[in-house]
């Protein structure tokens, strides 16, 4: 579910991730040798509900980990299910790992502020932020300052990361800029992506998304609301919007010529109640005078209320 992301400088960068765990301790009283070890089986360890302070302090030993060139880092504490985006496009964990590992990085500083933790389910988080940093990828400068969006997910006794995406800070006020040609990348020097296929309600995940953008396209506030998780939230380089500023951005805005193409759908069961569909969005038309951005990567979130799926956590980069 999108709608309107004004046109920013199309810059991907990675930030990085990290995680940590709680021991539950359970006292069983003498049993036999079965019972012993069902209650083995049923005491293993199972991380703690994070709080924002928690998930902050993993955001910052990741971003450490990146700091530092600690290629080892990333193996234990990306998820296996992670997802993320870069030069070449859709990333999962091993195409991430080798782009981390390959990139001549070099950050001299990096700052947090204005975070916010949200729980989709029990076993998701989303902690959203602010970051200020000062790094330079194979010589060239990243952008400066950015609205960060880090989702974890509980694994037996850590939370590790299921996905990253950032957004340079935009000035809603400012005029936009044409954006810059992408840069090359030699076939060898690429971490190509590995595609995995989706699951069989995959399609019923972009149905979703499908109805959030017609929505947009006719400026329908009650189609939008409805495919909406109560908590909803998005997240795009004019910073965090909640459930009624983005209805204000998507459809209370002035927009003409809307129209939206999607392709290379991904979509799968994070856990039972949380799901993640990615996919390709080609917009067009302005809304307020500025364009939209004519070529994202969309990450869209949702969980099920009820019996029904609705869109909880969406955002997007440009690609």
């Amino acid at each position: 579910m999108k709608r309107i992301s004004l046109l920013t400088l199309p810059f991907i960068a990675a930030a990085f991730f990290a995680a940590c765990g709680g021991t539950a301790e359970n006292n069983y009283p003498p049993a036999s040798k079965t019972n012993t070890a069902n209650a083995n089986a049923a005491a293993k360890p199972v991380a703690a509900a994070p709080t924002k302070d928690a998930l902050v302090a993993l955001e910052k030993s990741g971003w450490e980990a990146w700091k530092n060139k600690d290629a080892k880092f990333w193996d234990g504490y990306l998820s296996d299910k992670y997802v993320g985006f870069g030069p070449s496009g859709r990333l999962d964990k091993a195409a991430e790992i080798k782009l981390l590992s390959d990139a001549k990085i070099d950050v001299k500083s990096y700052s947090f502020s204005d975070e916010k933790m949200e729980m989709l389910g029990s076993d998701v988080a989303v902690l959203t932020f602010r970051a200020s940093q000062d790094y330079t990828v194979d010589g060239k400068p990243g952008p400066k300052d950015v609205w960060s969006s880090s989702i974890y997910v509980r694994e037996g006794d850590k939370w590790k990361s299921l996905s990253y995406v950032e957004n340079p800070v935009v000035d809603p006020n400012a005029k936009p800029a044409k954006p810059a040609a992408p840069a090359p990348v030699k076939k060898d020097e690429a971490a190509k992506p590995t595609e995995s296929k989706p699951d069989t309600f995959g399609d019923a995940l972009m149905a979703i998304e499908t109805k959030g953008w017609a929505a947009w396209k006719q400026r329908d506030r009650a189609g939008e609301e409805a495919v909406m998780a109560k908590d909803f939230m998005y997240m795009s380089g004019l910073g965090r919007k909640e459930k009624e500023d983005a209805l204000k951005l998507w459809i209370d805005s002035k927009c003409t010529g809307l129209d939206y193409k999607f392709s290379d759908p991904m979509g799968f069961s994070v856990t039972p109640d949380v799901s993640l569909v990615t996919y390709k969005a080609d917009v067009k038309g302005t809304c307020d005078g500025k364009p939209n951005t004519p070529a994202v990567w969309v990450a869209s979130f949702d969980i099920k209320e009820g019996d029904t799926w609705k869109n909880a956590f969406y955002t997007d980069v440009p690609r």
